[in-house]
């Protein structure tokens, strides 16, 4: 499975959940797939999601789900000992992990290599780590909002991206609706 099959196949769960989605393209395939008031989609920033959703988390009692990549955390790896020290019980991070920087080009990460983000995660002080395979991820992210514990959550899958448009909407747009389902 490539990203936009997970997130087809987990739409349904992120649905009413406050999401953070990381940059470009998986965004682009979020919003195409199933577009939310309660997803914020990162048009910028690299390696930021996993700390907002955090800060988000910190901040109010709804679950958090942050939807990263592998590139991007490995971008700022400095967010896993904040995430592991800090994370509040309504906070998911799930690591799309296809070992590629996918909205750049693909890329290689080395997550494709020796670099494993799970044991970097346990490494930051993160208690609940689990690593599952693309085809189980529903079951995973569903578990781990059930658990009501902070997750971090590394999913591995294939590399590719889908073809989907460019969110048009305007990023006022866009954080403005956020912070009314933030607050509803």
């Amino acid at each position: 499975m490539i990203r936009s099959e997970i997130l087809k196949e987990i739409a349904p769960i992120l649905r009413d959940e406050l999401v953070v989605c990381n940059i470009g393209i998986p965004s682009q395939e979020l919003h195409a797939i199933d577009d939310q008031p309660s997803n914020f989609y990162m048009l910028g920033t690299m390696g930021l999601a996993s700390s907002i959703g955090l800060g988000l988390a910190l901040t109010q009692p709804k679950p958090v789900i942050v939807i990263d990549g592998d590139g991007s955390v490995l971008t700022n790896l400095g967010t896993l000992p904040t995430i592991g020290n800090n994370a509040p019980s309504n906070y998911i991070l799930m690591i799309i992990d296809n070992g590629s920087y996918g909205s750049t080009g693909d890329q290689p990460t080395y997550t494709g290599k020796k670099t494993d983000l799970a044991g970097m995660a346990r490494a930051a002080g993160c208690d609940t780590v689990i690593e599952v395979q693309d085809v189980d991820t529903g079951d995973a992210l569903q578990a781990a909002l059930d658990s009501g514990k902070a997750t971090v959550l590394v999913v591995k899958c294939e590399s590719g991206n889908a073809k989907m448009p460019v969110i048009t909407m305007d990023p006022v747009v866009i954080c403005d609706r956020f912070m009314k389902a933030v607050s509803s």
